[in-house]
């Protein structure tokens, strides 16, 4: 029997203010408003404002972000990596 075993991602949300993931292979764009992610599991985009980063790992792919956070927006499943210039303006 075998079994496909994804790799881990989470997402936890705490009083709307602060936003605990795993799992992050590369943070795309990051500002005061938004943040678009690529995890483990595909695309994730975090809309809100005063968005900052609190905590970053790099070896582990954990990402804090805080402030007051509106919007979790999953994308496609199969894009965990971004596609370049070209990739981008193809999508």
């Amino acid at each position: 029997m075998n079994e496909t075993v994804s790799p881990a991602h989470s997402a936890v949300l705490e009083n709307r203010s602060l936003l605990t993931l795993t799992g992050v292979n590369e943070i795309v764009r990051f500002d005061d408003r938004a943040a678009v992610l690529f995890t483990a599991l595909g695309e994730l985009t975090v809309l809100g404002r005063d968005l900052s980063v609190s905590e970053l790992s790099t070896e582990s792919g954990g990402l804090r972000i805080s402030g007051e956070i509106s919007v979790l927006r999953y994308g496609d499943r199969d894009r965990c990596a971004s596609r370049g210039f070209f990739g981008r303006l193809l999508r």
